[in-house]
C-alpha cells in the first residue's frame, strides 16, 4: 500500500470492513454508525473514545487515499461511509480477515487470529492462517510483520503495517547481554560472603 494510516484511520478503516461481512443489512455506515463502531467495547483492543469530528476526519482522509467513499443514500441525504480495500488493496476474504483482526484488536497470536476471525471468515485450520499471514508477510509491500517471541511466551504474534511500523525484529536476533542482571548477581553474592564473614567473627567472640 502506498500510504501510511494514521491509528484513528486504521480504527476507521478496520471498523468499516467488519459491519460490511458481519451487519451488511446496516452498511454502507452513517456518520453517527461509524463512530459508534470505533468506539464499541467489544472485539477492540485498545478500546477508543473518540468524537465525531476525528471520526469524520479520518474518514475524509481515507476517501483521498482511495480506500473509502461517501454514499449518498436516498431522500434522508445522510451521508454513509463504505470501504474499497478489496480493489484498491487487491486482497481476497481469507487475507482481509486476517487484517482485520490485527487492525481492530492489535498483535495477535495464530490462534488468537483463528478464533476472533471467525464473524469474518470461516478458517479451516491454522494452517490456513498460517498460509495467509504468510502471504500477507511477502512482497516487496507486507502488510503484516512477525514480532519477536517476548521472554515467557511460547507463540509468536504477528502485527499490521499500515501505520508504517518498521518490521519487527525477527526470532532469531540475539537478545542484549543481561548486564543489569548480572551485577545485581554479583553484587548478592558479594553481600552473601560478608554476611558469612561476620557470622564467623561473630562466633569467634564466644569460642
Amino acid at each position: 500500500m502506498d500510504h501510511i494510516l494514521s491509528d484513528v484511520e486504521v480504527r476507521v478503516l478496520g471498523s468499516l470492513i467488519e459491519k460490511e461481512i458481519t451487519t451488511p443489512d446496516y452498511y454502507p455506515l452513517s456518520l453517527n454508525s461509524l463512530l459508534t463502531a470505533c468506539n464499541q467495547s467489544s472485539n477492540r483492543s485498545p478500546v477508543t473514545h473518540l468524537d465525531e469530528g476525528t471520526v469524520a476526519d479520518a474518514a475524509d482522509s481515507l476517501r483521498e487515499k482511495g480506500l473509502v467513499h461517501r454514499v449518498d443514500k436516498g431522500v434522508s441525504r445522510v451521508i454513509k461511509f463504505r470501504h474499497v480495500v478489496y480493489e484498491a488493496l487487491n486482497l481476497g476474504r481469507p487475507a482481509i480477515a486476517v487484517l482485520t483482526v490485527l487492525m481492530l484488536r492489535g498483535p495477535q497470536t495464530l490462534g488468537e487470529i483463528r478464533s476472533r476471525s471467525a464473524s469474518l471468515y470461516d478458517f479451516s485450520s491454522l494452517e490456513q492462517i498460517q498460509t495467509t499471514v504468510d502471504a500477507l508477510m511477502s512482497g516487496d509491500k507486507p502488510f503484516v510483520a512477525r514480532l519477536a517471541r517476548q521472554p515467557g511466551q511460547k507463540e509468536v504474534r504477528y502485527t499490521h503495517l499500515l501505520c508504517g511500523d518498521a518490521p519487527p525484529v525477527a526470532d532469531n536476533e540475539p537478545e542484549p547481554e543481561p548486564l543489569r542482571q548480572e551485577s545485581r548477581l554479583d553484587r548478592l553474592e558479594k553481600e552473601i560472603e560478608d554476611l558469612k564473614r561476620q557470622f564467623a567473627e561473630f562466633r569467634k567472640q564466644f569460642e
